[in-house]
């Protein structure tokens, strides 16, 4: 008997994985720390994980 496998989840191809950047800004604050900011990834919304889209999974069925 087989044993069920899940299938692993589908990395976003447009950052890899990587959902969140901290980006620092050039500038120090008076305690001399750097600004940063943190990005998300616009496709999969700082998820790391792609979500399939309803055209393709009609077209797989």
């Amino acid at each position: 008997m087989t044993d069920r496998t899940t299938t692993s989840p589908r990395i976003c191809p447009n950052c890899d994985g990587h959902a969140s950047a901290a980006i620092t800004t050039g500038g120090r604050d008076r305690h001399g720390h750097l600004r940063t900011i943190t990005v998300d990834c616009r496709a999969c919304n700082g998820t790391g994980i792609a979500r399939r889209s309803p055209a393709r999974e009609g077209a797989r069925a």
